[in-house]
């Protein structure tokens, strides 16, 4: 079992910068891929990014390409999202997933365990 616990969200100005984190607790975090995924009210939950436990394969959705960068630290049971230029279209509830598999799949039914989510504000 792992829980996910995600922060950092909140309100921030078009242009600006959010920086999530997703502090994972339970079995060994660094086996698992992590992945980002957020949903907007209305709107189907949408694969955001996903990373493999070294670190070695990274996928993004090609709205954030540029913007965000995913990344992880196993020791600190850890993933982040760093949200660069941020833009109203990305106000969404945002979730952090873990894929036991660890392939960094980009279909949410591939992950297992899922936090609470944290609300992104982007004002224009």
């Amino acid at each position: 079992q792992v829980q996910l616990v995600e922060s950092g969200g909140g309100l921030v100005q078009a242009g600006g910068s959010l920086r999530l984190a997703c502090a994972g607790s339970g079995r060994p975090f660094s086996t698992y891929a992590m992945g980002w995924f957020r949903q907007a009210p209305g709107k189907q939950r949408e694969f955001i990014a996903t990373i493999t436990w070294k670190g070695s394969s990274i996928y993004y959705t090609d709205s954030v390409k540029g913007r965000f960068t995913i990344s992880r630290d196993n020791a600190k049971n850890t993933a982040y999202l760093q949200m660069n230029n941020l833009k109203p279209e990305d106000t969404a509830v945002y979730y952090c997933a873990a894929e036991s598999l660890g392939t960094a799949s980009t279909h949410s039914r591939d992950y297992d365990y899922w936090g609470q989510g944290t609300q992104v504000t982007v004002s224009s």
